[in-house]
């Protein structure tokens, strides 16, 4: 089932996304990956399971530790991403758990963003830090900032970009260079571009987190996650703690995700083209105060994203008027675009992070971060442009016209839904 990828030829990224990862060699010449449903694996005899056991010989054991569709998967992502293996993961969280339950610990200190994924912030706030690892997150739209924020115990670098909901850019390039010159980890979760738009692994990162629920995957119809490594060395180190702590994928998600991974390109595409289209709509419309989409000029890091991305992804943040009562209006009254968390789905999805999501962040440090009370996610599928443009704009003019009623979620629902 294993391929070698050094012997693969070279191809074009669309067409990797649809064959890297699949046997070359089968018994039956089946053109889609099997689902292996099967927890342990026979040995031909007891050598060959201790050379198992001892990695002196290939083969499986039990799919906590390894499985020959998810593998399968694995080597597709790896090769996406220009790694040397990947990692996949029962679910998103569980990919930056294991990054930094493998590769942090007391005395250590963290630079992240400050605007990244919810559970990402709270797992190194409020978890991480039981076990004496510190935490300072800064803008990373800067890299100046970045590099103040180091320290003699600095162990690793962690960014977004685009970042999660303010769709701000951090130059990788950048945090590449000041991760080498201090010689700590760079770690970039790739989830809003995807490795059809965006390599880390090019631009100096270490490690590489994807979130397969949403590109990757593309139909919000299961979830995972994936970690790519850059050095055979922390790759082993990632493999043994995710092994251990159980936090595996099944080989029926594997299978789904595979699936999905072959239209990534043709998903993107599509999808990127109504989003420029998009985001040039709202700029021009009465009741949106700004947009926020690496697309357009006017972005604050527009020629980095130019740089660093080879299309500006379908991901989009934008301010509407009456702040919190114009963004909780438009979710009222969207009809084709769905009020729904996560993204990168073949549907349209939106959401308001102030009355949301973030609802529970208090309001400064929810506008340090760039999550102002008017900002909208939105996160366009691949529907004709023409319905998305009328569904918005019917929303759109509903703001002013009336107070929509809205009950602040408590702490308990809030903690429940939390950072989707």
């Amino acid at each position: 089932m294993k391929t070698d990828r050094k012997k693969t030829p070279a191809m074009g990224k669309a067409t990797r996304a649809i064959h890297a990862g699949a046997a070359e060699h089968s018994a039956y010449g089946e053109i889609s990956v099997p689902i292996f449903q099967s927890s342990t694996f026979v040995f031909p005899n007891a050598a060959d399971g201790a050379a198992r056991f001892a990695g002196e010989q290939p083969g499986y054991i039990y799919t906590r530790i390894g499985n020959p569709t998810v593998h399968a998967l694995e080597e597709n992502l790896a090769t996406l991403e220009g790694g040397v293996a990947g990692i996949a993961t029962a679910t998103g969280m569980a990919a930056v758990g294991t990054v930094f339950i493998a590769l942090l610990g007391q005395g250590d200190h963290v630079v992240a963003g400050n605007c990244i994924y919810g559970p990402s912030r709270v797992m190194l706030e409020k978890e991480m830090s039981r076990f004496g690892v510190r935490s300072t997150f800064i803008d990373s739209s800067d890299a100046a900032n970045i590099e103040k924020a180091l320290r003699p115990e600095t162990r690793m670098i962690f960014v977004e970009s685009p970042m999660n909901p303010s769709m701000a850019i951090t130059d990788l390039g950048a945090a590449g260079e000041i991760a080498a010159r201090h010689k700590v980890l760079l770690v970039v979760d790739n989830t809003f571009a995807s490795p059809y738009l965006q390599r880390p692994l090019e631009l100096g990162a270490h490690i590489v987190i994807n979130s397969l629920t949403k590109f990757i995957n593309g139909h919000s119809d299961v979830v995972g996650g994936m970690i790519v490594s850059g050095s055979g060395q922390t790759h082993t180190r990632l493999k043994k703690v995710v092994t251990t702590f159980g936090g595996t994928m099944d080989p029926h998600q594997a299978w789904l995700i595979l699936r999905g991974v072959r239209t990534l390109p043709l998903r993107i595409e599509r999808a990127q083209e109504n989003a420029m289209k998009l985001a040039r709509f709202l700029k021009s419309h009465s009741k949106v105060t700004w947009v926020r989409y690496p697309g357009l000029p006017d972005h604050p890091q527009h020629e980095i994203a130019k740089k660093q991305m080879d299309g500006f992804g379908t991901m989009m943040s934008f301010g509407v008027k009456n702040g919190l009562e114009g963004g909780i209006t438009v979710m009222n009254h969207v009809r084709l675009i769905k009020l729904a968390v996560s993204l990168g789905g073949v549907e349209s999805l939106i959401e308001h992070p102030a009355s949301m999501t973030h609802a529970s962040i208090p309001k400064e440090e929810r506008r340090e971060a760039g999550i102002l009370d008017e900002l909208v996610r939105f996160s366009v599928g691949c529907e004709d442009f023409e319905d998305l443009r009328d569904d918005l704009d019917r929303a759109l003019k509903e703001i002013g016209r009336r107070k929509p009623p809205f009950r602040p979620p408590s702490e308990e629902e809030h903690l429940a839904m939390e950072g989707c």
